[in-house]
């Protein structure tokens, strides 16, 4: 990848992928595009950095960026909370960004995926998004629906005789991002940036960071008996500390 775009990319895994790019000497240009702008610490000759909120209705801001051979989006929130502890007006927020905002950047550059050509693209997703994730009830839908947009979308890039795919990167919590409002920490956050990166350029379709160490027996178990995994997932959710019941 020469030109490379990510949605999000002003903090988190979105950032530690944007700095490990522009420090390749192959790679031309790095635009970001977030609603939060660069901070000055990670400018880089390389990089260039937009404003957008996922939220507006209009993404013009994408119309000036067309020379790229890679999309990344990392753009996202989500917080550990019980249903009933979610105001109302967060609903479509969480859909607006972590479902409907991706999807739009994808249309916009859809015909680059449906050519001969090689465009790499890839999307934080979630494991959230693979099974029932209690205090993540609104996060973990948002999510399973954008896996499902990727799988079926990937199959109709097979059936149009397209290489191209769109990577699904689902991970579990991940230390040093700036999720649920925690600050960036990019020394911890930057191996997994790398592991995406090298799943990104070989062309994959899904990658699930410690699927063998962890999330592996999770599905197994979640397919076995998804009320017993649930109620597994929530005691140990309690029991991490993360949350409070």
């Amino acid at each position: 990848m020469k030109r490379i775009l990510i949605v999000g990319g002003s903090n988190g895994i979105g950032l530690a992928m944007a700095t490990l790019l522009a420090k390749k000497e192959e790679t031309e240009k790095v635009y970001i595009v977030d609603k939060s702008p660069l901070a000055d610490i990670y400018r880089h000759e390389k990089i260039e950095s937009h404003i957008l909120d996922l939220t507006s209705e209009s993404y013009a801001v994408l119309d000036n960026i067309t020379n790229i051979d890679g999309l990344i989006i990392t753009a996202g929130f989500g917080r550990l909370a019980l249903f009933e502890d979610i105001e109302e007006k967060m609903i479509p927020l969480y859909f607006q960004v972590n479902t409907i905002g991706a999807i739009r950047v994808i249309k916009h550059y859809y015909h680059r995926l449906l050519s001969p050509d090689t465009f790499r693209c890839c999307v934080m997703v979630s494991i959230a998004g693979f099974m029932s994730s209690p205090f993540f009830s609104i996060y973990g839908a948002s999510k399973a629906a954008l896996k499902i947009f990727i799988e079926s979308v990937n199959v109709e890039l097979e059936k149009a005789g397209t290489s191209n795919r769109i990577l699904n990167v689902s991970p579990g919590s991940i230390k040093g991002t700036s999720f649920s409002n925690k600050s960036t920490d990019l020394e911890a956050v930057t191996p997994l940036a790398e592991e995406i990166l090298k799943h990104l350029e070989q062309g994959d379709d899904l990658f699930i960071p410690k699927y063998e160490e962890v999330f592996k027996e999770v599905l197994r178990r979640y397919h076995e008996d998804f009320r017993k995994e649930g109620l597994h997932s929530y005691d140990y959710k309690i029991q991490s500390g993360r949350v409070k019941k």
